[in-house]
């Protein structure tokens, strides 16, 4: 299955990455696709890359929907593996 899920930025590291915060793992992502990007900004990530930036509201009620189908674990563990 795809899934794109909300991130938060951490960090940027070399340019054109960062590190987010997906669901409590840290994963270093490509910013190529976004603009303007900044610590603090959600963006989607699919598949290591940010997809478009997202507000933090938004952002938060995607995750508590994740949380509450048990979605986030199954992520952690795939997260966690790769």
């Amino acid at each position: 299955m795809c899934l794109a899920i909300p991130a938060r930025i951490e960090s940027l590291t070399t340019p054109g990455n960062a590190i987010v915060n997906l669901g409590g793992v840290r994963k270093e992502i490509s910013l190529a696709l976004v603009d303007e990007a900044a610590v603090g900004d959600y963006v989607i990530v699919h598949v290591g890359y940010a997809l478009q930036k997202l507000d933090e509201e938004e952002a938060l009620r995607t995750l508590q929907a994740f949380a509450e189908m048990g979605a986030l674990d199954e992520l952690r563990e795939e997260l966690d593996a790769s």
